[in-house]
Formats: C-alpha cells, structure tokens, sequence
C-alpha cells in the first residue's frame, strides 16, 4: 500500500547509524528514512551495508531495512530482514515482536505465535504481545466463517504499478476515478518512498457491450488536476461535479507534506484546484470524504487533538468553506492510524486502521453512530479484509456492492478489487399433513401476517406451500381447512447475516376424533401433574389460542388394574387436574369440560403406533382381554398405551360469554 497517502510516518530509529562512523552513505539513509523516503533509504541502507564491515553495524542496518519493509507493506521482506537481525544479535525485545507482527502478516501463523510467546517470555503481560495472539485466534475465526461478499480483483484496471483508493462518480456503478502510480502518470520522478512513478488520477469506464471495463485514462490530460507532484485519493459529491482530492507536493528544500485541494467539473473540463483550508498551513490533511449532501467533509490528519498517528476528523461547511474540524473521537481513532475514511449514502462510516483487532496490516471496518453519537465499530471480516492492507472501500450508491483496494497475496502491488453482497433470499416450504392418517391435507388453507404489513392466504397443492419471505420480518403461518383443528407455524428473518429456507410441517387433527396428548404424566395411583406433562399442556394451549371458536373435552382413561370406581373417580381427578392447568394459562373455562373414562374407552391402535410396536397393528382394541393374551413384556406397554390423556372437540361455534356486572 502507498505509505504517502497513508501519511508520512516520521520515525526514530538506531541514531547511532548516523554518528557511529557508518560513512556518509549510512548517514544518508537514516535522514532519507527519518523523513519517510523508505525506498530510497533502503537503496542506502544496502548499498552501506555491503560495505561495511563491522557486524554490529550491519546489523543495525538489518533492522533499519525491515523497518522501511514494513512501513511500506512488503511484510515478507521486513520478516526476512528482522529475522536477519535478530539472528546477528541484535538483542532488543521490539525487535522479536516485529517479526512476529510480520510473520502474523504473512499468515506464517505458528512461527508468529512462537515469536509472540517467546516476547512474553521476556515481556510478561505485554498488551501488544497478547493482542496478536488474539489477533491470530480470530482471524481463523474469520476465514472459517466468510461473510457474503464476493470479491473479484479488476484485472482490467489493475497494472504492474500500484492503483487504489476508487470513487464512484455520481454514485453509479459504471464509471470510477482511481489513484495510479502506473507507467502513464504524468510524474517525472520517482517516489522515494515506493519506487514508483510520482501518482496521479484516472478514469475507468465500464463497457456495457463488452461487459468489461475500458483502459483507464489520465482524469486530465490537460494536467490541471494532474500534477507533476502526487495527486490521487479524491472524494466526490453525490453528483460527480466537485472533487476534493490529496496532493502532496514536492520541494528540496522542505517536506510539504499533504495537503486537500478542490477542483469542480464542467463540460469535461476541470478548475484550477483550490486549496481546502480546513487545517493549518503548516498541518498534514488527507484522504477526504464527503457526506452525501455534501455537507460534512470527513479527512485524515496527524494535527494536535488526535489519540496518536493518524486520526480521521471532520469538518462541517460554513458558507462556502469547512470550519472547525473536530476529532471523530476514541471509539474510531486509536494509538494506531486510522485512514481512508468513505462515507456511504446511509450515513454509515467505513475506514481502514492498524491498530483496532484485525486480520493483519490495515483492516477495513464499518461504523454505525448510534443515537448518542457514540460510534459501534465492526471489522468487515474475511474475505474483505486479508492479512495484508486493506483500504480505500468505496460503495455504489444504494448498492451492495463497490470496490477497495488490497496488496493481499496475488496481487501486484495495491489492486483494485470489486465486492458484491448477494441479496438475502429467504424461503419458506411447508407441507401440511393430517395428524391421525399421516398424510397430505390437499386444499387446505394457509394463511400468512408479516410484522412488515404481509396478510395473505394461499391453497396448498398436495398438500404443499411456498413463497418468499423478507428480510428483517417476522411471519406466522396458520393452516385450516373445515373438519380439521388449525396449526401453525413461525419464521423470523430479523437479524439474520445468510440466506435461509425455512421448512417445516403443519399438522392438522381431525374434529371427529380424539386427539391424543404425549408425555402426559402423573404419580402412580396420584392425579398431580408431573413437571414434564406441563410441556406437552403448553402445546394443548397454543392449539386452543390458535383455534380460539372450539370447546374441548379434556378425557381421562386408566388401564384395567384396580377397581372401576376408583380407576373412574382417579381419571375424573386426572382430568380435571388437566383442566385446572389450562385455566391458569388463561384458557376460558366455559372451553373446557373435564372427563374421566377410567378403563371403559381402550384405544384402538392408529396407523401411527402400529408403526411404533411391531406386536400391534392398525385397528387392534386394546381391551383387558387381548391384554392378557399377550406376552408379559407386551402387556405393560400396551396397559401404558391406555393409560392417556386426550382431547375432542365438542364444538366449533364458540363465542366468549361475559356476565354483566350486578347493579348496584
């Protein structure tokens, strides 16, 4: 990733280079990387250590070129060149803990936690040390579990040379401006801090017939905008007309850093930029972005204020001009650098940072500001974010979709990669049974009510239903048909990341015939409920909510054993201890009528237990009489059948009755 528009980080590193007689080569290098020229000082650097010939020093030069390595992205050769060091000597701590950081970087996952581990050895408890443990944890975490981007590098965009930081012109999803240090900027020289050519801006169109994107171009070609000096991450108004855009200038004699110019479009032609002066002459801004009407001016700065390094701000417009840039505050800036700030159409904010947890180099996240102006900060996960930079995300507008910008492995540099997030499609399949016969109620009724307003029926066909379901919406699906007690079922979007089919049976219980209550328990010889009966009751109340015009008869039956008085008089208490249960759930009691059949009703095997005990089959009584005729293991199952609880309707027409209050 291009460190300069990053910002210039400006380091201290080994002074002794400079005034230990390392020549004047070595003391070129450390001014050249004191001031940010990276690549240039590890030109130096090298050429100063291939002659020197004192260890020690050559050493501190290891060190000095994986330092430059890393600030300028190349991970896998700062690892290489801090392992140099550290392997002729060089003994201080930071320095186990930056190859770890570069080996983490480099998805060397386990040399990285044997570095770590070995820092905290010498560092015990050190929070750095322990975040990039952590660090490595949830980045596997990520990678098993991808959100539902899909993401594609724009091979026709992309050159040899670095392009990065897209912007959507005028929101639409067919044309970009992009920063390039390709082979046709316009830059004379070369950066000191890549190596590349000076960058510039471009302009990329997509070709509808050729469903590709077209070569891009310089912005301008009358190099108005582009200048010999770097230009490139711009931001746009929602209209394409005004860009607001980085340019770094250059001078011998003093480092000018970045600064914010404004240049406005007509008939393809663009102003003279303007200084943006939304920070002091002699402060760094960079990286803008514009809310969507245009009225807020989000940028990068190292100015006082900030938490450490590089901070996003923001500036509100003041007639014609941004004032008062404030700090966007501790729950997005860091002791790290927090760059590439984009704001999309929907108010949420999305930048990239080095410090807050993440997968390696710079991640992008996604921030929400919530109604106390506070803001809740996400990592976008994997496969958006790698274990190298990720940065400059831009959205189309509207749209799921858009571009970033990444060094990740099978890139040539920084790349321009495309992202989509396919839309959430939710399914819901139902098929609605007979509960007694086990097969398909065909024609029956299924009536849908959504939290978003939905309200509709549909007819299943073999006893089959689909549709489409919402997303963030909550749906109950009630099946009837006349003869039958309704059932239902629920899905609920709300919250949900994937797409999702939702599958589930409906069961519809004949009115003509009992319907049998599982699990229905009680102590032997006693009538109180046993606590897991209550479950299969709850059930029974959902049925009577559902089907709010039936009235029951709540039926007891006993085995043979024991006498018919008191096999009557315990399944009469068995009964109205049922009853009494569904009261205290809120069911009227002018629904419920309590019954006891002690031993006089046996029940006749169903299709369904048939299945469940081989020794029965469809359409058995299981009267005293084929009891005992039974084997002895046989009979307790089938006395345990008779023992049961069930309900039948007794009508279908009921309505609440409400006595009047007496007169007083």
């Amino acid at each position: 990733m291009n460190r300069y528009f990053r910002l210039i980080i400006f380091i201290t590193i080994i002074t002794g280079l400079a005034s230990c007689g390392a020549g004047k080569t070595g003391r070129d290098a450390v001014v050249s990387h004191e001031i940010g020229e990276y690549y240039r000082a590890i030109e130096k650097y090298r050429k100063a250590s291939r002659k020197e010939k004192d260890r020690a020093k050559r050493r501190d030069y290891a060190y000095a070129i994986a330092e430059c390595y890393q600030y300028i992205g190349d991970y896998e050769r700062a690892a290489m060149y801090y392992q140099n060091a550290i392997r002729r000597g060089y003994e201080e701590p930071e320095a186990l803990f930056n190859l770890a950081e570069m080996q983490r970087n480099s998805q060397e996952y386990e040399e990285a936690i044997e570095n770590y581990r070995m820092y905290l050895d010498l560092i015990p408890g050190e929070e750095r040390a322990r975040k990039g443990l952590e660090a490595i944890r949830q980045t596997q975490e990520w990678t098993e579990n991808p959100t539902r981007h899909i993401i594609n590098p724009i091979k026709e965009i992309n050159s040899r040379e670095s392009d990065f930081s897209p912007a959507f012109v005028a929101g639409r999803d067919n044309e970009i401006i992009f920063t390039s240090m390709r082979q046709a900027a316009t830059g004379k020289r070369k950066s000191e801090i890549t190596g590349q050519k000076y960058a510039d801006l471009f302009r990329a169109t997509f070709n509808v017939q050729r469903q590709k994107w077209d070569q891009p171009k310089l912005l301008d070609e009358n190099l108005v905008v582009n200048s010999g000096d770097e230009d490139g991450a711009a931001a746009l108004s929602s209209t394409g007309e005004q860009m607001i855009f980085t340019r770094c200038r250059y001078d011998k004699a003093e480092a000018l850093g970045a600064e914010l110019y404004s240049s406005s479009q007509s008939r393809g032609s663009w102003s003279e930029p303007i200084k943006v002066q939304v920070v002091g002459d002699s402060l760094t801004a960079a990286h803008p972005a514009l809310s969507h009407d245009g009225s807020v001016l989000y940028f990068v700065s190292d100015m006082p204020g900030g938490f450490g390094g590089k901070d996003i701000w923001k500036a509100e417009k003041d007639g014609g001009s941004f004032a008062n840039p404030v700090n966007l505050g501790e729950e997005i800036n860091t002791p790290g650098d927090e760059m590439f700030p984009f704001i999309r159409d929907n108010g949420e904010l999305y930048f990239s940072s080095n410090y807050i947890m993440g997968m390696g180099g710079f991640d992008i996240f996604k921030a929400v500001e919530n109604e106390d102006k506070t803001w809740s900060v996400k990592n976008m996960g994997y496969p958006v974010n790698s274990p190298y930079d990720d940065f400059g995300i831009a959205y189309v507008e509207g749209e799921n979709k858009g571009m970033f910008s990444s060094n990740r492995k099978g890139s040539r540099g920084d790349d321009l990669y495309e992202f989509v997030v396919p839309p959430k499609i939710f399914k819901a399949e139902g098929e609605v049974f007979d509960r007694e016969t086990g097969t398909h109620v065909d024609g029956a009724m299924v009536r849908i009510i959504g939290t978003d307003g939905t309200s509709l029926r549909m007819r299943t066909q073999n006893g089959k239903f689909q549709m489409t379901l919402k997303p963030e919406t909550e749906y109950v699906f009630a099946a009837f048909k006349d003869g039958y007690l309704r059932d239902k079922a629920s899905a609920n979007t709300i919250g949900l990341e994937d797409s999702k089919d939702f599958r589930f049976d409906l069961f519809l219980s004949p009115t003509d015939v009992p319907v049998n209550l599982e699990n229905i328990n009680y102590a032997f010889g006693s009538w109180e409920l046993q606590p897991e009966s209550k479950t299969s009751l709850d059930t029974l109340v959902a049925t009577l909510v559902v089907n709010p015009t039936i009235t029951v008869e709540i039926m007891s039956h006993t085995d043979h054993v024991g006498s018919d008085q008191f096999n009557f008089e315990l399944s009469q208490k068995r009964a109205q201890s049922v009853v009494d249960y569904l009261i205290e759930r809120g069911i009227s009691p002018q629904r419920l009528v309590a019954k006891g059949y002690g031993e006089t009703w046996p029940k006749a095997i169903t299709r369904t237990l048939a299945r469940q005990y081989d020794f029965l089959k469809r359409g058995d009584e299981l009267t005293e009489q084929f009891i005992l005729a039974l084997p002895a293991e046989q009979q307790e199952a089938a006395q345990a059948i008779n023992r049961r609880t069930e309900f039948r309707v007794l009508s279908t027409d009921f309505i609440e009755r409400f006595d009047a209050e007496p007169e007083q």
